[in-house]
């Protein structure tokens, strides 16, 4: 049976990569997308014509009702769920001082960014144990997509870079929960991506990168990030699980 994976923010950007690219390796893909169904279905048409299937499903990975469709849905209509890709997310919609940052900014970047990925991975970390458990050859996965912003701090938008540390520790969390029912859980932790969320900021990045930001002069496109979660996906690391991988162009490093 085709395997099937969940990739939340599925529409634009890295989310969009991720889809075509497990596409391309035969994968069926459910696109999630929160407001953008243009958008949605645009990929949605990109991934059949890699080769993949597609299922759209229209969901707020914060709200509870919404996550629980998302798998429903995916049941219903795949019957299983072999990789689950936390990449939906937001950066705050006004940049603020530290000091400034008020509740409701913080309360709805938590609710995409951490809550509702934690509360997402819980309830399909159950259907890949049942998975897991009825078929001796299925090997589920899960893959947080988090970013530099985990240890990169910016104060202007502080509660974006709590949300992404956060998900650090959800990965080793559920890693160390799922390894005896044989699912392993990573990180893929992009650096500067060249997507629409960063386009008001091109300008800046492009004078950093060639300024030697990272040792690897360019910026990283959605490609980039696809390529490494197909890897994980295929079970490139099988015996890695709870691990970080960087695909940031080297900023990681500290460098002199």
């Amino acid at each position: 049976m085709q395997k099937t994976a969940i990739v939340t923010g599925g529409s634009r950007g890295i989310g969009r990569g991720i889809c075509l690219g497990l596409a391309a390796a035969g994968w069926a893909v459910v696109v999630n997308y929160r407001g953008n169904a243009a958008a949605a279905q645009e990929a949605a048409e990109l991934v059949e014509q890699a080769g993949g299937q597609a299922l759209i499903v229209q969901a707020d990975i914060g709200a509870a009702e919404d996550r629980e469709r998302l798998v429903a849905e995916t049941l219903a209509r795949f019957g299983r769920i072999d990789l689950l890709v936390n990449n939906a997310g937001m950066a705050p919609r006004v940049r603020a001082d530290l000091l400034e940052t008020g509740e409701a900014s913080y309360d709805e970047v938590m609710a995409v960014n951490l809550k509702g990925p934690f509360f997402l991975t819980q309830r399909v970390a159950k259907a890949m144990i049942q998975l897991a458990e009825s078929e001796e050859d299925a090997r589920p996965a899960i893959v947080n997509i988090g970013s530099i912003s985990a240890y990169a701090a910016s104060i202007n938008r502080g509660e974006y870079c709590l949300s992404k540390a956060g998900m650090g520790m959800m990965t080793a969390l559920f890693a160390d929960r799922l390894a005896p029912h044989g699912i392993n859980v990573y990180e893929v932790r992009p650096g500067i991506i060249e997507t629409d969320m960063t386009s008001g900021v091109k300008g800046k990045y492009d004078a950093l990168i060639d300024g030697g930001l990272t040792p690897i002069r360019r910026w990283g496109q959605p490609e980039d990030i696809a390529a490494a979660v197909v890897a994980l996906a295929e079970g490139a690391f099988p015996f890695s699980t709870g691990e970080i991988f960087n695909v940031d162009g080297g900023f990681h490093m500290r460098r002199l």
